[in-house]
C-alpha cells in the first residue's frame, strides 16, 4: 500500500496541511469564547467585541476553505490509490497461470476487486483523514485544557485509560468480525454469479429451488456474520457513549463549584465545557472509525495475498529469448511449423498426456478426435502454454515455447475454443479482440464474412454495430461459434485451432467453413472434433485414448485399420451408407 500512497504525495501533504489548518481553527474557537464572556459580556469590552465577532467570521470562512481543499484532495488522492491497486491487482490476475483459477472460484476474485479495493479506497480516503483528524483534535483539545486549567483538565484525563480499553478491545473483535464478513461475502458472490450466469440452466432443469435454497444458506451466513459485528458493537458502543456524559457532568460540577469561589473565570469555564463537549466526537466515532479502519487493513490484507501469488509460467530469460526486449512476432510466425516432441503431461499425479509426437508443417492440417477426456483440449493448453509439460517439448519453428516469450507463443496462434465467451460490445469490437487499435473494418467484414457469419449479422438491428449481450445472450449457439471463428480468422495468426467448435453448426454450413478453410493455405490448422466431418479432409488424423496416441493416418487410411476411427465412422454413417447400399 505504501507505494499507492507515495504516488500521491503531494496530494497528501497538501491536505494533510488543510486538515491540521482546519483542526487547529477548531480547537482555538473556544479561545474566542473565552475572551467574548470575559472581556465583553463581564469585561463590556466593545472593542473586543468587534474583534471577536471578526474572529468568528474570519474563523467559519477559513475552517471552510480548509474543509474544502482537505476533502477534495484527501478523497481524490484515496480513489486514486484504490484505481491504481485494481489495476495493478487485475494485470496481476492476467499473469496467473491457468491453473490457479481452476483452484480459485471467480466470485472471490470478484471480491477481492470490487469490495475489498473499496475497503482500501476507505482507509486512505476519509477514514484515515478523519482518524487522523480525530487523533489531531483529540489531543489538542487535552493540551488546551491542560493550559486553561491544569487541574480541571484532570477529570477528562482520568476517563481516558477505560476508554482507550474499550476502543482497542472494539478494534480486534471487530477485525475477527470483518475477516469473516469478508470470506462469507466472497462466498455468497460466488453463488449469485453462478446462477445469474447459468440462469438458463436452471431454469431448464427446474432448479430454482434449490438454487434458491443454496443461496438462502450461504445468505443467512452472511446477514450472520453481519449480526455478529452489530452486535459486538453494540455491546461496547454505549459504554463509548456514557462515560463522555459522565465525565461532562464532573467537568461542570467541579468546574461550575471553582467558577463561583473565584478560582477560574466564567470565560475559562465556559471553554472548559465547550472542549468537553467537543472532545466527546472522536470518543463516540472511535468505534466506527476503528470498524473502517479494520475492514480496510482486512482487506488489503486478501488483496495483498492474490498479489503475492507468483505466476507458474513466465516468459523465458532475456537470453533464452534472445536480446531484443520487444516480442519479434515476425521471425517465430513465418516459418509456421508447430511439433509436439514426445509430450508428456499430468497434473496433480494424474497422468493427462502420455508421448504425444506430431509434426504440422505450415499450411497442413491436424485433425484430432478421441472420447472426452482424452486428452484433446490439454494439446490447446500446452500449445497456448497455460500449462508447462511434465516430459517432452512443444516446439514452434524448431524452437521450445519455454524459449519463448508469452507473446510470441500467443501471436503464433489463434484459438475458437468449446466454451464460446463474447463479451457484452459490439459485433464488430468483439471480432477485433486483442487488436482493436489496429484491425481496420475491412479486416472485420473479411473474417464474418469467411466464418459464414455476414448473413445473420447484416439482419440484426445496428448490424455490426449491434451491441450482443453478456456471453452473447441473445444469439444462437450457432451464431456465438460463428462470431468465436471470424474472431479467430481476423488475428490471421500462423495456426488455427478449432476445438470442437463447429458442434452447433448445420453440417451445411459446417461444410462451407471447412471448404473456406482449406483453400486457405497461409494458416495452418488443428480441428479438435467428435465428428468425422470435421476432421476426414485432414492432411493427417490422430485418434487419442487414454491420454495416447491410439491410431494416427488419413481419413482412408484410418478407415482401412477398422480401428477406433472406423467405429466412430460407423456409428455416424453406417445407417446411411447402408440405407444407399440397399437403395441401389
Amino acid at each position: 500500500m505504501k507505494k499507492y500512497i507515495l504516488r500521491n504525495w503531494w496530494r497528501y501533504t497538501l491536505g494533510g496541511i488543510c486538515l491540521v489548518c482546519s483542526t487547529l481553527v477548531d480547537i482555538l474557537v473556544p479561545f474566542i469564547t473565552l475572551s467574548m464572556v470575559d472581556d465583553v459580556i463581564v469585561g463590556r469590552n466593545m472593542d473586543i467585541f468587534r474583534r471577536d465577532i471578526l474572529l468568528y467570521v474570519a474563523a467559519g470562512l477559513g475552517r471552510a476553505a480548509f474543509q474544502f481543499v482537505k476533502e477534495f484532495l484527501c478523497d481524490m488522492s484515496g480513489c486514486r490509490v484504490a484505481s491504481g491497486l485494481r489495476k495493478d491487482m487485475m494485470k496481476h490476475i492476467f499473469s496467473l497461470h491457468k491453473g490457479y483459477f481452476d483452484k480459485n472460484n471467480t466470485g472471490e476474485l470478484m471480491a477481492r476487486v470490487k469490495d475489498d479495493a473499496g475497503s482500501v479506497w476507505d482507509l486512505t480516503g476519509f477514514v484515515g483523514m478523519l482518524m487522523t483528524e480525530a487523533t489531531i483534535y483529540f489531543f489538542g483539545v487535552i493540551i488546551c485544557m491542560v493550559s486553561l486549567n491544569w487541574k480541571l483538565s484532570i477529570v477528562p484525563l482520568v476517563f481516558m485509560p477505560p476508554l482507550a480499553y474499550i476502543a482497542l478491545h472494539l478494534e480486534k473483535q471487530l477485525n475477527k468480525d470483518y475477516d469473516d464478513i469478508s470470506e462469507k461475502n466472497a462466498a455468497l458472490t460466488k453463488v449469485v454469479e453462478e446462477n445469474i450466469s447459468g440462469v438458463r440452466t436452471v431454469k431448464a432443469f427446474s432448479a430454482e429451488s434449490s438454487e434458491l435454497k443454496k443461496f438462502d444458506e450461504k445468505n443467512l451466513e452472511y446477514a450472520d456474520s453481519n449480526k455478529k459485528f452489530a452486535t459486538d458493537l453494540a455491546d461496547t458502543d454505549p459504554l463509548l457513549g456514557m462515560i463522555p456524559k459522565i465525565m461532562q457532568t464532573f467537568v461542570v460540577a467541579i468546574g461550575g463549584y471553582a467558577a463561583i469561589k473565584g478560582s477560574i473565570t466564567y470565560g475559562t469555564l465556559v471553554a472548559f465545557v465547550s472542549y468537553s463537549i467537543s472532545i466527546v466526537w472522536p470518543i463516540e466515532n472511535l468505534g466506527w472509525m476503528l470498524s473502517l479502519v479494520s475492514q480496510g487493513l482486512a482487506g488489503y490484507k486478501k488483496i495483498e495475498k492474490v498479489m503475492s501469488t507468483k505466476p507458474e509460467i513466465t516468459d523465458a530469460p532475456m537470453d533464452a529469448c534472445g536480446e531484443e526486449s520487444v516480442p519479434d512476432v515476425e521471425s517465430t510466425s513465418r516459418a509456421g511449423e508447430i511439433a509436439f516432441d514426445n509430450v508428456s503431461f499430468e497434473m496433480e499425479g494424474k497422468k493427462i498426456l502420455k508421448d504425444i509426437s506430431f509434426t504440422i508443417k505450415k499450411g497442413k492440417t491436424l485433425g484430432i478426435m478421441g472420447a472426452t477426456g482424452a486428452g484433446k483440449s490439454t494439446i490447446v493448453n500446452l500449445i497456448e502454454r497455460f500449462y508447462d509439460t511434465s516430459k517432452g517439448a512443444v516446439r514452434i519453428n524448431g524452437k521450445d515455447i519455454k524459449d519463448m516469450t508469452m507473446a510470441d507463443i500467443r501471436a503464433f496462434s489463434s484459438v475458437v475454443t468449446q466454451d464460446v465467451f463474447l463479451f457484452s460490445d459490439t459485433i464488430t469490437e468483439n471480432v477485433r479482440l486483442g487488436s482493436k487499435d489496429t484491425m481496420d473494418e475491412l479486416t472485420v467484414r473479411r473474417a464474418i464474412k469467411s466464418a459464414h457469419a455476414k448473413e445473420f449479422v447484416e439482419k440484426i438491428t445496428d448490424g455490426y454495430d449491434a451491441v450482443i449481450g453478456e456471453r452473447g445472450i441473445g444469439l444462437s449457439g450457432g451464431q456465438k461459434q460463428r462470431l468465436s471463428i471470424a474472431r479467430a480468422l481476423a488475428k490471421k495468426a500462423d495456426l488455427l485451432i478449432l476445438d470442437d467448435s463447429t458442434s452447433a453448426l448445420d453440417m451445411e454450413t459446417e461444410a462451407a467453413i471447412q471448404k473456406e478453410l482449406k483453400d486457405n493455405r497461409d494458416m495452418s490448422k488443428i480441428i479438435i472434433g467428435h465428428r468425422i466431418s470435421s476432421v476426414k479432409d485432414a492432411d493427417e488424423i490422430i485418434v487419442l485414448e487414454n491420454g495416447m496416441v491410439k491410431e494416427r493416418g488419413t481419413h482412408a487410411e484410418l478407415l482401412a485399420q477398422k480401428g477406433l476411427y472406423y467405429s466412430t465412422y460407423e456409428a455416424q454413417y453406417g445407417d446411411y451408407r447402408r440405407a444407399m447400399a440397399s437403395g441401389q
